[in-house]
């Protein structure tokens, strides 16, 4: 139902990601805010590694919570406070994702809503 669209005439993805996601007759579609690295009682882990993976984790829930899986994501925005390590962050989704390809865009802001998170991800998934 999701297809990674690699059109001839564009060079290969920069990372693992694809250049567009077609998805037919989805019956179900799920767009998230922007998932923080906050843990169900609020608090924030320090290292931006941890806040990745916990972002993942969240997404992951509200997609239970929805019938579906990471393989059913078929864009990831990412937001990344400037100055972290980017390769953390894409290692993070690499894991998470575990050899799905999405539509993914990464993004570097001067800061997020609280200054404790460094790292904030929007999803679609369709299923």
């Amino acid at each position: 139902m999701n297809r990674e669209i690699r059109p001839d005439g564009l060079a290969a993805p920069a990372s693992a990601y694809a250049h567009g996601v077609l998805s037919v007759g989805a019956a179900r579609m799920v767009h998230t805010s922007g998932v923080v690295p906050a843990r169900s009682d609020g608090t924030v882990p320090d290292d931006l590694a941890d806040q990745a993976d916990l972002v993942w984790e969240n997404i992951t829930t509200i997609l239970a919570a929805a019938g579906m899986v990471v393989a059913d994501i078929v864009s990831v925005t990412t937001y990344v406070v400037a100055g972290n390590d980017l390769a953390v962050v894409m290692a993070a989704r690499d894991r998470a994702l575990d050899g799905h390809l999405a539509a993914s865009t990464l993004v570097t802001v001067p800061e997020l809503a609280r200054p404790v998170w460094k790292v904030e991800i929007a999803v679609v998934a369709a299923a």
